[in-house]
């Protein structure tokens, strides 16, 4: 059963409440999960927001509590990042209502537990188009439609099981992988362009359904004893650490 998506009790705040006052953020997974955290503290610092999955009930309900608990404008539009002419047509629909993207967050993926000797072609295959191909289109499409003439900063949320190699994770691990040579790539063309490119990549993160999925229930004090800050993360951890990354290096 997927988590109920809540806003942040008693946020504290490090910077400047009004620090992204006039920017306009998309988001990409932005219902649920991490990236509806993403969403919210951009939110919280004066940043209005697009936020894009398939499933247009959770948008409207994930955009009413954002707005709720900021005060700030939220526009859920229903896409598929594996579909070219759905991005197209829906960042023209941002455009036209935000009139600007200052800051893309590809954060749609998807994942599951599963041996590489009994993950299937499609499975395989799925992972990749969600995660890997879905931001290259949806940075594609941005860029073409408003970075390449305005700049703008590109946040791309991947993970840290690819950097040592995860059991029951070769196809996610292979999708993040990917996007972060992706990064690099992009980063160096764009640049010239004023487009930063960058990856935020978060490791255990609680209260998430893909922790759920993904056995975080069953971690044990022994795995937890490896993590320097000796707790899993949480989701205002990469919301914040999204901000930082973003007021460090938009120019």
């Amino acid at each position: 059963m997927a988590i109920p998506e809540r806003c942040i009790e008693n946020y504290k705040y490090t910077f400047q409440k009004e620090l992204l006052r006039g920017k306009v953020a998309f988001v990409t997974g932005g219902a649920s999960g991490i990236c509806f955290t993403i969403a919210e503290v951009l939110m919280r610092h004066g940043c209005d927001t697009v936020i894009v999955s398939r499933r247009m009930d959770k948008l409207k309900q994930s955009a009413d509590l954002l707005m709720k608990a900021t005060g700030r404008r939220c526009v859920p539009i229903q896409m598929d990042v594996r579909k070219p002419e759905q991005i197209i047509k829906a960042v023209d629909e941002a455009l036209a209502q935000m009139g600007r993207i200052d800051i893309l967050i590809n954060g749609a993926a998807g994942n599951f537990l599963a041996p590489a000797a009994s993950l299937s072609f499609n499975a395989f295959k799925t992972v990749m188009e969600i995660d890997c191909h879905g931001t290259f289109n949806v940075s594609k499409v941005v860029y073409d439609k408003f970075f390449k003439d305005h700049g703008g900063m590109i946040v791309n949320i991947t993970a840290t099981l690819q950097m040592r190699g995860t059991a029951l994770q070769t196809h996610a691990g292979s999708a993040k992988a990917a996007i972060e040579a992706m990064t690099r790539h992009l980063a160096v063309e764009w640049g010239p362009d004023k487009v930063r490119v960058m990856c935020v990549a978060p490791g255990p993160i609680g209260d998430t359904e893909g922790m759920n999925r993904l056995g975080g229930k069953h971690l044990t004090d022994n795995i937890l004893k490896v993590i320097p800050i000796q707790r899993i993360g949480t989701r205002q951890d990469i919301g914040d650490t999204v901000l930082y990354v973003f007021r460090k290096f938009h120019h």
